[in-house]
């Protein structure tokens, strides 16, 4: 793994041209098919999910998708979803158990959407609601960090059986500039905050709050994007295969006490 600073880190996780998450899917999955809508508000395009097939075993994926370009960015949101885009992931969630498909879900957001709508139509409901379904849901999950997972934006889709970070990817409870912000009054400090926050897969692996890091070539994972995906599918499907062997019951208990675990 390269020495590079966590701010260093935190730019590379913010690149333009690094992979989103229907990059992902459309390389680790075939068959995708794309569904859309909360049945409630709208559909939120800075949520994307779906049914795809992992090689033959049918799967739902979820993904916060940003855009690479500013027209796409704008369409995205930045890949800050609102509640209509947690609640449409729910959705897909509770359909996955239903018909027992693993879900894999893919996080990169600098945060959910702080805009007066978001907050009119229960963003703070929305997040708490799927972490609590999610960590109760029986079928296995995993989460892949593959970019930014800020805040409870990042959470309200990372409640998983297993957590991976791509090795420039970063995980934290907001933005090295937010918590400078708030802890120093000096937004200009977020090279410092990084270091301090702890956010890094390296760091984060060291605290197991992770449970496996995808290491990426120099320069970030759009430099040797197939073997980064090769990696990253060949992860994921040991791991499904082990945890379908585990008891319904026993998935969801070993789920409770993985997060319970976390800060001990």
């Amino acid at each position: 793994m390269s020495q590079i600073s966590a701010w260093e880190r935190v730019t590379l996780a913010r690149m333009p041209e690094r992979p989103k998450a229907l990059d992902y899917i459309n390389e680790i999955f075939t068959d995708f098919i794309e569904l859309h809508g909360d049945r409630n508000f709208g559909d939120d395009k800075s949520i994307v999910g779906g049914i795809a097939k992992l090689d033959d075993m049918p799967v739902t994926v979820i993904g916060e998708q940003k855009g690479k370009k500013a027209k796409e960015n704008m369409e995205r949101n930045f890949g800050m979803p609102n509640p209509e885009g947690y609640r449409k992931a729910l959705r897909l969630m509770k359909q996955a158990e239903k018909f027992n498909r693993p879900i894999i879900t893919f996080i990169d957001t600098p945060g959910a959407y702080p805009g007066m709508g978001a907050e009119e139509r229960g963003q703070g409901e929305a997040i708490a609601r799927n972490m609590m379904e999610m960590a109760n849901l029986k079928v296995p999950i995993i989460c892949v960090v593959i970019g930014e997972g800020s805040s409870g934006g990042a959470l309200a889709i990372a409640v998983g059986d297993k957590i991976v970070m791509l090795e420039n990817a970063v995980y934290s409870i907001l933005s090295p500039e937010g918590f400078a912000s708030i802890l120093y009054k000096d937004s200009t400090k977020a090279k410092e905050a990084a270091e301090n926050m702890k956010i890094t897969a390296e760091d984060l692996k060291k605290l197991n709050i992770i449970d496996k890091i995808i290491n990426e070539p120099e320069g970030g994972a759009q430099e040797d994007f197939p073997t980064v995906v090769k990696d990253l599918k060949q992860y994921i499907v040991e791991e499904i295969e082990k945890l379908q062997k585990i008891s319904k019951d026993e998935l969801v208990e070993k789920r409770y006490e993985k997060f319970r675990k976390m800060g001990n």
